[in-house]
């Protein structure tokens, strides 16, 4: 008995001596490390790198319109199809290159039989171009977004949306949001479209001298000169509810002016400032005149945030031009350009920059048939083979110095 218990002590001892042991190999790297994890500070310790401020670069356009000779110009006789890929081959790096790219798409889709104005109706092929071409959204709300009624207006929506597009301007259902949000870059962006109304008897919603069904005004972003100030905290309202959804950069685009008229009037400075002050937007992009009108920063009479705004973009492509209006700015327009730098951690943009790319809209003709293209007035003008063998330089330089005059760039 007493060897046995002898035997059972010696063997307690050992068990508690060996508890001690790998206490001590557990501990002593601790005690005498003087870091949590063990292992001995570096002489050295790599500094934290700051954050580095996300780069964002956003790209619009304005009007892209189909006259009815785009229509004849772009069909092929053989495929019985229409094809309009070849009209941005010169502007498709740049859109194709920016980290988000809208155009606003002023024409409807609402299927054959395809008009020019004044209802603008376009083959689904032109959609199919825009993709190429590299836009990512798509605008709808435009004075001649009602062309083909209510049906006209869906099916425009329901095409560009099926062919990749996320659309804003217009929607299918009053449960839907009034502004499209995507993510760039893991920034959530949110593209608020708005246009103007035209004045109609008693107090509907008119479009373009249409007057629209109350059905079909709750499917569209638009706002009227006559309740201005009522609608802008409409406007107001829809920005308020992007940002409590996640928008972290808010765009607005307007759809205002005056054909034809190469300044902005008092109306859109006013609804520029109001937008500036009230609205917590970063950009503001804008069309409809179908001519060139300034860019420039509105300061924030709140806070003095500076907001790049593009008065009018012009048109991106149409057949308005010297030959069909007497008027050489309806040919202009820009590729409109913010750069940013978001810094996420902290929600705010750090720096902010605008700048313009004039364009030039070139029509010639090759046997019988009209080619429009898109000509970017960059440093590759002089070699421009389209140019070279249309004869047309001469009017892409004119061109050039006319929107550097409208624009007020240096």
């Amino acid at each position: 008995m007493i060897e046995n218990a002898e035997r059972k002590n010696r063997f307690t001892a050992l068990l508690i001596t060996a508890f001690i042991a790998v206490g001590c190999l557990i501990a002593f790297p601790l005690l005498f490390s003087g870091c949590s994890n063990g292992v001995a500070p570096s002489e050295n310790p790599v500094p934290q790198q700051p954050e580095q401020p996300i780069d964002l670069n956003i790209l619009c356009v304005g009007d892209v319109m189909v006259h009815r000779s785009q229509l004849a110009s772009q069909y092929d006789s053989s495929t019985k199809k229409y094809d309009y890929t070849n009209n941005y081959k010169y502007v498709k790096d740049y859109i194709s290159q920016a980290d988000l790219a809208l155009c606003n798409v002023e024409t409807t889709f609402a299927g054959a039989p395809y008009s020019g104005y004044p209802d603008f109706c376009a083959p689904d092929e032109l959609a199919d171009a825009l993709k190429d071409a590299g836009f990512d959204v798509a605008i709808t709300s435009n004075n001649h977004m009602m062309d083909r009624g209510g049906y006209g207006l869906k099916r425009t929506v329901e095409v560009l949306r099926n062919k990749g597009f996320l659309t804003a301007g217009s929607r299918l259902d009053p449960q839907e949001k009034r502004y499209a949000m995507i993510e760039v870059k893991g920034v959530k962006v949110a593209v608020v479209p708005y246009t103007y109304e035209t004045p109609v008897s008693g107090t509907g919603t008119g479009i373009n001298g249409r007057v629209i069904s109350s059905e079909n005004a709750e499917l569209i972003n638009s706002f009227s000169y006559q309740t201005l100030d009522q609608d802008l905290e409409q406007i107001k309202r829809t920005c308020d509810e992007a940002r409590t959804d996640g928008a972290e950069i808010v765009i607005l685009y307007y759809h205002w002016g005056e054909e034809y008229q190469t300044s902005a009037n008092r109306w859109q400075r006013y609804i520029a400032q109001q937008s500036a002050d009230h609205m917590n937007v970063d950009m503001i992009f804008a069309s409809h005149p179908h001519v060139l009108q300034e860019m420039e920063y509105v300061k924030s009479q709140k806070d003095g945030k500076e907001i790049p705004v593009f008065f009018s973009m012009g048109n991106f492509i149409s057949n308005q031009r010297i030959e069909t209006l007497d008027n050489r700015y309806t040919e202009e327009g820009i590729l409109a350009k913010v750069h940013l730098k978001y810094l996420k951690s902290q929600g705010k943009i750090t720096d902010i920059k605008m700048s313009a790319i004039p364009t030039w809209v070139e029509k010639y003709t090759t046997g019988s048939k009209p080619i429009y293209e898109i000509i970017p007035l960059d440093d590759n003008l002089q070699k421009n083979e389209t140019l070279k063998a249309s004869g047309h330089l001469s009017r892409a330089e004119a061109a050039l110095e006319d929107a550097n005059g409208l624009l007020k760039k240096d």
